[in-house]
Formats: C-alpha cells, structure tokens, sequence
C-alpha cells in the first residue's frame, strides 16, 4: 500500500532535534570521489538527510537500518502467501501449513535477491522490492477457471493410504500436495512469459513511449479496483472472528493515524553525535507490526482461557493460536528455493494475458516509486537510463518469482520509501542489508512458518485497511485531474462501474463465454474477471480517444508534481545524476555503449534534451 503522505518529499520530521546542518544555499558539480553526506542533496533547505544514496554508514549501523525495513516490509510480504492459499487449494491440515511456510520463504527469498539487484544493478535507488497486490486480480482470474476448482476430499483411508487423497477436477486421484502444486505452476507460468514485457520495455527503452498514453485518468480506476476488487478476502477472514478482526483494524489506526505524531525515546546513531538517545515516531513507522503484535496476543489469552470455540466446525475455531502450532515442529530448518521447486511451470495463454495487467499496473506503480525514492533520499530524479535499468531489473525479478514459485511477482515497497522521510536515512548500503536479511532468512523455513500460526481473523482485520489504503491511492490519482469537467467525470464514474460489475457478473454466471474454442473461453474468462485489466483498458481508452486537453486531462500537474524540485543548474544536474545512477563497473569501453538504452551513456545521447523524464513519469 502506498502511503501517499510518504511521497511528498517535503519534509523530514524525524530526528529533526539531532542535527543543525542544513542543505547548501547553491549547488556545485560534484566530483564522483566525494561521497559527502550533501552530495545529492538539492537546494531545498528542508532536506536534511542523514546519509544520502552514496553514503556507507558503519555495519552495525547498517544492520540496524536494515533490519527496520525488513520489519517495514514484512506485514505487506506474509499476506500475500496467506491469501492466496484458499485459492490454491492448501488444506487446512499440517501438510497445508508446512506449505504455506515454504510459499513465505520462498517470497523472502525472492525478495531479498530483487532488492539486492536492484539496489546495485537497477535503479540504484534505495527500494525494497518484495510482492505486490498488483497481480492477486489476475491470479483469482486464473484460479477461478473450472480446471482449477478445489477438488472433494476422498474418504479417509481410500486405497489404504493414512493421507487424504483428492479427485481432482481432471479425473485423476492426487495428494493434497500435487493439488496445490498443479496449480501454482499455472501461475507460475502466467507471471513468468507475463514479465517479459517489463523486460522487453528495459531493454528497448519503450517505457517512455507506453507510459505517453497513460494519464491519472487510467491510473486512478485501475488502482483503485485493485483494492476494490478484494473486499471478498478481506471478509472472508474476518469474519471467522469479527472482534478480533475490528480489533486489528483499530490498532492500525490509531497508531497509524492519531499517533503518527507521537515520538518515543530511541537509541540512535548519527555523523555528529554517534550513540545516543533521540525522539522517534514508531507508531508511525511500525503500525502493522504493533497490530500483528497486540492482536495475536490477545487470541493467545483467548485460547488458552478457551474463550475462543474448540470445535473446528465453528468459524471462530480459526482464531485461536494453537490449531497450526505443528507447522513449526513440521516445517524443515534449512531449505533453499530453487527453480521448478514445484514442478514444471505450465504456461496457458488465458493466464499470460491476465498476468499483463499485473505487469503493467506493477511497473507503472513502480515509476512513481522511484521518483518518491529519489525525492526523499536527496538524489536528483532518475534519468532515462536509470528508469530503463530498474524496469528491466523489476522484469528479471518478475521472471525469478515465476520459475521459483513466490505465488505473485516482484515490485518496488512504497513503505519503505516513506520510512527514508522518516529516518533520513537513503543509503543505498542500507537497503543492501535488508535484502540480504531477507535472503537469509527466506531458506531458513522455521522462520516462515512463524508467520503461518497468525489467526485468520488478524489477518482479516489487516487486509481491511490495507486494501482500503490501495483503493484510496488510486482514487488520490484524480487531485491533478478537472473534476468539474464532465468528460472527466464519464471516464471515471464508467470504469469504476464497468470494472465491479463485469467481474461480479462473470463470478455469478460461470461457463456464460462459450465460443466453441477453450483457449479463447479462457482468455475472455480471465479478461472479464479482473476487474483492474476492465476497468483500466476502459479508462485508457476513453481518456485517449475522448477530446480534452492536457490540463483537463490532469497531464500538466500530474508530470509537474513528479519532476521533483526545480534544477538550478544544468551542468551540476548531469554532474550529479551520472555519480549517483552509474554502475558499480565501466560502462564506457565500448563505443556502442551510448545506443543502449540502460547504460549510462545512453544519457549522454540526448543530454540537451531535458523533458525525457517528464515522459515517464507517474503517479501511484
């Protein structure tokens, strides 16, 4: 979820007591071997940055750091795996949570080999890559095909096996293993051909030229159904224990929204002081970790009083803390996720097509990202090559998520861009650090089925403000847009509508498309059912064939509000952008270098040509 007070840039509150320094009056071309804690810092007197990109704090500093925005992270990467498990068809029974925990570190793995490419090789920005609710539409979409229907459980002791066996929806009989594997190796396939695109689109440098037609008019109904579109999950766990869930929500809130501003004393580390104590607001930092915290503690009262039902045919059975405890005696020390871990990835044209939308709707969140990131860790905007480089890197990764199996893809974390506002710390060493943690900590699978223990319920409660909080980011898209205009209004109203109602209709009436070719039943199954890929192509289409001008349109404010702060000096700009968005090696012996669009000297090509970046800009 985007936390869109993070993305301002203006202001750091932090630790604002700890530190007298203020950013220069004026800008100077900057030598690549300084690495000053001003270097990147624009002429905006409120940035005060405690380490900029190219800093390298200490270790146990970094440590530190790094272990924060894990834990930033964290709540956003384990829900994904859970959600997603009814779905796969993973039973509620040991075996369904050993695999639940190896699905999360799995994810960890992942997402710890991302941050670390993309930090050192991509954008070169201090961005946690993790999972993202981006893809979940198209994976219901895929999942809901009748194929993929969850099979009966057959009796017990059938063919004299002590496991329950299943008749799966092809005829043959299967463990509950094989069933979910079957088919997260369709999902598998689906995001793994889907994330050629962000690749194809890195290494041709055609991101500028897609993202031309593409205006907060389709961001903002596109995004906002993405959240929309999962109130279903949402109650589906909360409602085994709506007080518990309420609970979880609450907590969130309060920490989130009426104690954001509230600071605790902290040990901290800075240039000037070292070691010492500081004021730090981590209800706002931490507002889902204290709610997971708070509300599984109090099912764990509530079961060990058994206030909670005992009986597993009662739907508040699934609060209570002790029904999946066997999952961390189950659950092996050491595993390393491997490519094919699952099986084969099986590819379905139907399932590559829905996965697009997740692609686009992913790289397209992620370019607003790094133009936040660059904002609040003092670096100048990201130029073409740099853009180029971390779509291209978010491809690979969205290619690395598929063969491995992660159950979803790759993108950037906006919270933990809004949590470098709140540190001044945009180290890029920093973010090296976390991804690390999570590498390691993704093949240590007692770690992951940790987090398989939490009740339903809290995991209920979550989503409710978490999916808000997307769908709410989405809508904030149309503060750049003419709300008085009617054209503006018809987009909007139309592919909100037309983007719940179409997949409701489609849920409802199931095997309604019958063109007499199963591939293309399929492909308009999945198209129909998810409601960001209807909504957005309505919106996308609309906005581009309907007359109105850009200020109308919301392009003039929407690029304006993205190019960041204003450049004072052309030559420093450059200066600055090839010192902070190089490679870690030369680019530079070959002569072709400058026609390629992810190296830095591709810059170079059109360096008199300043409005690049006004074309890849966005907004989520």
């Amino acid at each position: 979820m985007d936390d869109i007070t993070m993305k301002t840039g203006v202001s750091n509150p932090c630790f604002k007591e700890d530190s007298n320094e203020t950013a220069p009056e004026t800008s100077e071309p900057v030598s690549p071997d300084v690495t000053s804690r001003n270097d990147y810092v624009t002429p905006d007197p409120s940035t005060d940055m405690l380490y900029t990109v190219d800093d390298t704090p200490s270790w146990y500093t970094c440590t530190v750091l790094g272990l924060q925005h894990y834990l930033i992270a964290i709540g956003g990467i384990v829900g994904l795996p859970l959600l997603l498990a009814g779905p796969l068809c993973i039973a509620n029974d040991d075996d369904g949570d050993v695999a639940r925990a190896l699905i999360i570190s799995s994810l960890f793995f992942v997402a710890g080999i991302c941050t670390m490419l993309q930090t050192t090789f991509g954008i070169r920005l201090p961005i946690m890559q993790g999972g993202t609710f981006s893809f979940l539409p198209p994976t219901f979409a895929i999942l809901s095909l009748p194929h993929n229907k969850c099979p009966p459980a057959l009796p017990s002791g059938f063919n004299n096996v002590t496991y329950t066996l299943y008749n799966d929806t092809d005829g043959s009989i299967i463990d509950g293993t094989e069933v979910w594997q079957r088919r997260i190796r369709e999902v598998q396939g689906a995001i793994a051909v889907a994330s050629c695109l962000p690749i194809l689109l890195g290494l041709t440098g055609a991101v500028g030229f897609l993202l031309r037609f593409i205006g907060p008019l389709t961001i903002a109904p596109a995004v906002a159904l993405i959240g929309l579109d999962l109130f279903a999950a949402a109650y589906g766990n909360a409602s085994s224990q709506w007080g518990i869930a309420m609970f979880t929500a609450f907590i969130v809130i309060v920490c989130s929204q009426f104690l954001k501003n509230i600071k605790v004393p902290t040990p901290a580390y800075s240039k000037s002081k070292k070691c010492h104590m500081t004021r730090t607001p981590i209800f706002k930092l931490f507002p889902v970790l204290f709610a997971l915290i708070l509300a599984w503690l109090l099912c764990l009262i509530l079961t060990v009083t058994n206030a909670l039902p005992t009986s597993s045919s009662h739907p508040g059975w699934r609060a209570r803390t002790d029904i999946r405890t066997n999952v961390i005696r189950n659950a092996p020390w050491f595993r390393f996720p491997y490519p094919g871990q699952w099986g084969l990835p099986r590819v379905t044209i139907a399932g590559v097509i829905g996965m697009m939308a997740g692609v686009v709707a992913g790289f397209v969140e992620s370019i607003g990202d790094y133009y936040a990131c660059a904002r609040l860790s003092g670096a100048p905007n990201p130029p073409t090559h740099a853009i180029n480089r971390g779509i291209l890197t978010e491809g690979f990764g969205c290619l690395l998520a598929g063969v491995i199996g992660t159950s979803t893809a790759t993108t950037s974390f906006s919270e933990n861009i809004g949590a470098i506002g709140i540190t001044r710390v945009g180290s890029r060493r920093v973010l090296q650090v976390a991804g690390f943690i999570f590498f390691i900590l993704g093949m240590l699978s007692k770690f992951g089925s940790i987090f398989v223990t939490i009740p339903d319920p809290v995991i209920g409660g979550l989503f409710c403000v978490m999916f808000g909080m997307i769908a709410a980011v989405g809508i904030s898209n149309l503060q750049y847009v003419d709300l008085n205009s009617p054209r503006n209004l018809f987009i909007v109203g139309f592919a909100l509508f037309m983007g719940l109602t179409v997949p409701e209709w489609m849920k409802a009436n199931k095997g309604v498309i019958q063109t007499g070719v199963i591939e293309i039943d399929q492909i308009l199954t999945v198209f129909l059912e998810t409601a960001m890929l209807v909504g957005g192509l309505l919106a996308l289409l609309f906005d581009n064939t309907i007359p109105g001008t850009e200020s109308e349109r919301g392009i003039v404010r929407w690029r304006n509000a993205q190019n960041g702060k204003e450049v004072f000096d052309k030559k420093t700009l450059l200066q600055q952008e090839a010192d902070c968005y190089k490679l870690p090696f030369p680019t530079n012996c070959c002569r072709f270098a400058r026609y390629v669009p992810f190296l830095p000297e591709f810059r170079q090509r059109y360096k008199e040509i300043d409005d690049d970046n006004a074309d890849v800009t966005t907004s989520v």
